[in-house]
């Protein structure tokens, strides 16, 4: 038999490959390599995988490795068709010390036989390939970013995805692409869909009317409004379907579609290492918004708006809470410094009485229906308590922003009771059978003027 081969390939996409297809290929490869010097002997091919993927987070590579480590394995070798099917960027650097560990030769038909690690030609030319692998890839996901920007700013084509509450997707004619339209397929657009664009119309106006998103949301569930899980629930199997939340409404009106342009690029992908002391775990994937001049928007109306531009631009800049008393900032100094003495919780900061203040509802939200039974509210002004820690720390009260500091510096551990009296006591005194989470750092994040929405 010669030397005993294991055979490892790739494809990435499930819809627009075939894999009996791609797998033969990358096997012919293979075979037309090893051919009289040994045979195939186990299959490993991952289908669905991106190359961008490290090895131990692919499944079939994943049991590649495993079986590395048996001694018992049945294969003396590893052989792949291709080295862009396999690799990307460093990859081969970070597993080549394993596969030498175990014993097992790594054959490539770009060196056309095995690698030798101690070759300088054979590792300039991988790292080469390894380049060449990432750039492959970079240069696709450019080409595809431009291309679907156009489209956007152009024809305000729908490139996909799930349609925002309130509309649907309906048939817009033939594909623009001719191979695609030759194969039956169509473009589609969004249109308002007559049992949910009411509601989004509705809520547009409940907000400019000045009324709070909590209160909206709150009305729409005594109301047993569906929400869009509920609606769409093959869109959206992890999601309960229960009722509206703060974040969904919050998002409906601040989504600029419903001014019937189309709009993309709202959000993109950060890629970062999962452990920085182990690169062959790969990065991690978040998702984060974009900022506003980034956004990719239509020239023309792309589907029938469910509010107008101004409107849409009204209810971004419109808020509920009372206008802050003279000589007051509006902003809270105390924010995630304060817990409940009854349930553990930080105290939630709003606006009383044009008056900062902070208070903890045991875990009740203005979008519940119906109280259970619960404890009272705690309250506490931000003055009052600005006063009670100026007088405990021992310094003057004139300057609120030195009394914060100082409560942060000093690692103070604070709890407020029913009816606004506070416990201060260092964190380091607390008992550690009961002690609670570290009070976080306030984050105070650079103040920025308010941007509006410029439609074009």
């Amino acid at each position: 038999m010669g030397i005993r081969f294991a055979f490892y390939g790739r494809m990435s996409t499930r819809d627009f490959q075939d894999r009996l297809s791609s797998a033969r290929w990358q096997r012919d490869f293979a075979e037309e390599m090893i051919d009289g010097r040994g045979v195939i002997v186990a299959d490993f091919f991952d289908v669905g995988v991106s190359r961008q993927v490290p090895w131990p987070r692919r499944p079939q590579a994943a049991r590649l490795l495993a079986a590395l480590a048996d001694p018992d394995r049945g294969f003396d070798a590893v052989v792949v068709g291709e080295f862009e099917r396999a690799f990307y960027g460093n990859q081969f650097r970070d597993l080549a010390p394993l596969f030498k560990l175990y014993g097992v030769q790594l054959w490539l038909p770009e060196v056309n036989g095995p690698v030798d690690a101690g070759n300088e030609l054979h590792l300039s030319l991988l790292a080469l390939l390894g380049v060449h692998s990432r750039r492959e890839v970079q240069r696709s996901r450019f080409r595809a970013k431009a291309a679907m920007c156009a489209q956007v700013i152009e024809q305000g084509r729908h490139l996909g995805g799930r349609p925002p509450y309130g509309y649907r997707l309906v048939a817009a004619g033939p594909h623009p692409n001719p191979a695609h339209a030759k194969w039956g397929r169509v473009a589609h657009r969004l249109e308002p869909d007559p049992s949910t664009a009411p509601h989004v119309q509705w809520m547009f106006t409940q907000r400019l009317t000045g009324r709070s998103v909590a209160v909206i949301t709150r009305d729409l569930n005594d109301r047993h409004v569906p929400c869009p899980s509920s609606v769409d629930p093959d869109r959206n199997p992890h999601r309960s379907g229960t009722g509206w939340t703060l974040r969904t409404v919050a998002s409906i009106l601040a989504n600029p579609r419903y001014t019937g342009r189309q709009v993309w690029n709202r959000q993109h992908t950060d890629r970062g290492p999962l452990d920085s002391a182990d690169d062959l775990l790969g990065q991690s994937e978040v998702r984060r918004w974009n900022l506003m001049q980034q956004w990719v928007i239509s020239r023309d109306l792309a589907h029938p708006p469910l509010v107008s531009e101004h409107d849409f631009v009204a209810a971004q800049k419109a808020d509920a809470r009372p206008a802050p008393a003279d000589n007051e900032s509006g902003r809270y100094l105390l924010t995630g410094l304060i817990r409940c003495q009854e349930c553990g919780r930080i105290l939630d900061a709003h606006w009383v009485n044009k008056h900062a203040a902070y208070r903890c509802r045991h875990g009740h939200r203005s979008t519940s229906t119906g109280d259970a039974p619960r404890p009272r509210n705690v309250y506490i002004h931000e003055a009052k308590a600005i006063t009670q820690f100026a007088e405990w720390i021992g310094i003057p009260a004139a300057d609120p922003h030195t009394v914060t500091d100082a409560l942060l510096e000093h690692e103070l551990h604070v709890t407020c009771a029913i009816g606004g009296t506070l416990t201060i006591t260092k964190i380091s005194e607390t008992a550690t059978t009961h002690r609670l989470p570290a009070i976080p750092r306030q984050r105070r994040s650079a103040e920025t003027p308010t941007e509006s929405l410029h439609l074009p």
